[in-house]
């Protein structure tokens, strides 16, 4: 999830444990503890400049759950023994910092970037997908109720905004798990009679919302996309075939960067080939055509592909997210989208 809410997350939920009296400590150490999973980015690039690597050992040891236990512990011990307000009120402060750190990858999960929640356990990351990384429906109950803790101090005001953000955030979160539930029916509903209602799917919610998501079904010459408003569509779901070289990526699973990308997002990608390269996109990540995360990965030798050091290949034409001005034009195609069943 984006850095806002992560830091107004853990601001919400250290003020809600810790004693009134250190609400507004507690509200800045909850702040700053709730990014600190997110730094491993930064320690990860110290040790390697490979794209692959970059992205794939990101949310990884940092955001266990097998870990981070023992890094809260630490940091309480540490304070605690510094003294001042988690020396006064030990058991509250450790299980705030402890919640802090153990609710940020929960909430990570819940994106589709991929979350390795059990590391160092050898198993796929976990992603739900039932939000957007930036949805501020989310984020907006937990940002006033830190403004209003802030403002009310001891005060049980504060307090009742405290829980009272946490409980409408943590409602949004309910609410995305039936809206993808309820996509997911209607995409299997509409997949049966093409009999690919067992194929490798995957859905999302679009950007900033959770009434319109869309699906992602891989096939085996490429993948088919369509998407779902909540509100205005009553029909069988329409899906748009789109193409991508599985021959190429079959011939190049092999390599290791590959198998590593497939790891990590569960074969949802497209593959192309730019020139005498191998070119590879999750899929989870984007808008078509255009998508954030693309790597070069191989190199056309005759017949075969050689593994070359991986490299990020440029998002391509139409990447109207990835521009100041294009969130605006995203978000208004997105808005009448969701109010508006295509025609035909």
């Amino acid at each position: 999830m984006d850095s806002l809410s992560q830091i107004v997350l853990g601001g919400a939920v250290a003020a809600a444990i810790a004693p009134p009296r250190h609400r507004r400590a507690a509200l800045l150490a909850g702040g700053a503890l709730g990014t600190l999973p997110d730094l491993d980015g930064f320690v990860i690039a110290l040790f390697t400049d490979d794209p692959v690597q970059l992205m794939t050992l990101h949310r990884g040891a940092s955001h266990s759950l097998l870990v981070l236990p023992w890094v809260g512990w630490f940091i309480w011990r540490l304070f605690r023994r510094r003294g001042g307000r988690v020396a006064e009120a030990p058991h509250a402060w450790l299980w705030a910092i402890m919640a802090v750190l153990i609710t940020h990858p929960l909430l990570d999960a819940f994106t589709a970037y991929g979350t390795q929640l059990l590391w160092p356990l050898p198993l796929p990351p976990i992603w739900w997908s039932t939000v957007f990384i930036i949805d501020p429906l989310y984020t907006l109950w937990l940002l006033l109720a830190c403004v209003v803790a802030w403002i009310g101090r001891e005060r049980l005001l504060a307090r009742r905004a405290l829980l009272a953000g946490l409980l409408l955030s943590t409602a949004y979160l309910g609410w995305s798990v039936l809206a993808k539930s309820a996509v997911e029916r209607a995409a299997a509903a509409a997949l049966a009679p093409l009999g690919l209602q067992h194929a490798p799917r995957f859905s999302i919610a679009t950007p900033f919302n959770t009434l319109l998501y869309r699906v992602v079904v891989m096939t085996p010459d490429g993948y088919l996309i369509g998407d779902r408003s909540l509100v205005a569509d009553r029909g069988p779901m329409r899906f748009a075939a789109h193409s991508s070289d599985t021959a190429a990526l079959q011939a190049a699973s092999g390599i290791a960067a590959v198998q590593r990308l497939n790891w990590f997002n569960g074969g949802s990608m497209r593959a192309q080939q730019r020139r005498d390269v191998l070119v590879l996109s999750d899929l989870r990540m984007g808008l078509e055509p255009a998508y954030s995360f693309n790597f070069a990965v191989a190199r056309r030798q005759g017949a075969r592909w050689e593994a070359m050091p991986p490299e990020r290949a440029p998002v391509g034409k139409g990447a109207a997210l990835f521009s100041r001005a294009g969130v605006g034009d995203v978000w208004r195609r997105t808005w009448r989208r969701i109010w508006n069943e295509p025609a035909g």
